[in-house]
């Protein structure tokens, strides 16, 4: 459960689990850390409805469905085909939703916030950007997950 203090949190210290075999994110079975994660959000949809003897002149706004953004995932290539293995198994037909979790650590590395992602599979997965100029540019991978829920703790 999130403690209330006077100053944010930093956004860099942070670990991603996925689940099967990438384990649960405790030292040692995470396959390669993740340098970015964005897209933690959610959509709620309103229906409008008005009586006809309503007292003010406008619709009420009566909550329905929600839709959750999907994540974006980012990491250096760390030499694990583990995010293009999990895509093409999603994309040659066998559904393998896993529940995947955000960590946002303190300082002391102690968790303070958790982003739960219900059923989340993998939806599409970028390669580098390959390029010869000599530059000191990492090469950078990115896994787009689509997922059925959000729950923040």
């Amino acid at each position: 459960m999130p403690t209330f203090r006077e100053n944010p949190y930093g956004a860099f210290n942070f670990i991603v689990t996925l689940g099967d075999a990438q384990g649960d994110g405790a030292e040692g079975s995470i396959i390669g850390g993740f340098s970015d994660v964005s897209g933690l959000g959610t959509d709620v949809s309103y229906a409008e409805y008005r009586n006809g003897n309503e007292r003010f002149n406008t619709a009420r706004k009566i909550p329905n469905t929600n839709k959750p953004d999907d994540v974006t995932l980012k990491r250096g290539m760390v030499g694990s085909d583990d995010l293009w293995t999990w895509l093409r198994g999603v994309r040659d037909g066998t559904a393998d939703p896993r529940n995947v979790t955000i960590f946002l650590l303190d300082e002391a590395r102690n968790p303070v916030f958790t982003w739960s992602l219900r059923n989340a599979q993998p939806k599409k997965w970028t390669g580098p950007t390959l390029a010869a100029k000599g530059g000191g540019e990492v090469a950078m991978e990115e896994l787009s997950l689509v997922h059925e829920g959000l729950e923040i703790s």
